[in-house]
C-alpha cells in the first residue's frame, strides 16, 4: 500500500490554507484524480453492499444514539493499511495537514474520516461538528465520491456564514470542501440518489472535560 503524499507548499494546498485564513472555509471543485475517485467511489459502495455501513449516531461516547430525524447516513471509519485508495487519500489529506499546521499554526496532530452513503430522502440537520465536551476537532473536510451529479439530485452542502449567507455545495465528484469545525454550521439536504463521501476531521491535542 502506498502514500500518495505531495509537498505541504503545493499551490492547491496553499490555495486552502489561504481561503481558511480569509474565510473559514474552502472549496476545491477538483481535488482528485478522476481515477482515485472512483476506486473511493467503488469502495464505499462495495462496504455498503457487503453490509458494513452502519446507521450514524448523533453525540459522543455514552452520549450518542441513533436518531433518523436528525441524520439519516451510514458510515464505516476508514484506517490505514486497509485498501490502496483509502492509503492514498491519507497520504493526501497529511500533506494537508502539514500545510494548515505552517500556515495556520493550527497544531493538527491526526485525522480521523469514515465513507457516509446518505441513501434517497436521507439529510442531516443544523449543526457544527465540534462536540461542546471535545475541543479536538478543528478543521472538517468532506471529500465527494458521486459521479454525473446533477444540481436537481439535491444533496447540497449548505453552509451557514457570516451575515446571513447560505452557501450550497453540490456534492460533484472529486469535490473537496474543508472548514472550521467549530465555526461553520451546516447542513446535509435530502437528495434522489444516493449521495456518497468521505467526511473527516484534522485534530489537535485536545481537553476532553470528562
Amino acid at each position: 500500500m502506498r502514500a500518495m503524499q505531495i509537498p505541504s507548499d503545493h499551490p492547491l494546498l496553499l490555495r486552502i490554507v489561504d481561503d481558511l485564513a480569509e474565510r473559514g472555509w474552502s472549496r476545491q471543485n477538483i481535488f482528485l484524480p478522476d481515477a482515485l475517485t472512483r476506486a473511493l467511489a467503488a469502495e464505499c459502495r462495495q462496504r455498503a453492499v457487503e453490509g458494513e455501513l452502519a446507521p450514524a449516531a448523533v453525540g459522543r461516547g455514552p452520549f450518542s444514539e441513533i436518531r433518523e430525524g436528525i441524520r439519516g447516513d451510514r458510515i464505516q471509519w476508514i484506517e490505514p493499511g486497509q485498501v490502496d485508495a483509502c492509503d492514498r487519500y491519507l497520504g493526501l489529506m497529511d500533506s494537508l495537514r502539514e500545510a494548515l499546521n505552517r500556515g495556520l499554526f493550527l497544531g493538527l496532530e491526526d485525522f480521523e474520516s469514515h465513507f457516509a452513503l446518505y441513501p434517497p430522502g436521507a439529510f442531516y440537520l443544523k449543526h457544527v461538528d465540534r462536540f461542546r465536551d471535545d475541543d479536538r476537532r478543528m478543521v472538517s473536510a468532506v471529500l465527494y465520491l458521486n459521479d454525473a451529479w446533477l444540481p436537481e439530485h439535491g444533496g447540497q452542502l449548505r453552509m451557514y456564514l457570516d451575515e446571513g449567507i447560505e452557501h450550497d455545495v453540490v456534492p460533484t465528484g472529486g469535490c473537496l470542501v474543508v472548514f472550521l469545525s467549530g465555526d461553520i454550521p451546516h447542513e446535509v439536504l435530502p437528495a434522489t440518489r444516493d449521495r456518497l463521501s468521505l467526511t473527516g476531521w484534522f485534530r489537535r491535542r485536545g481537553n476532553e472535560l470528562f
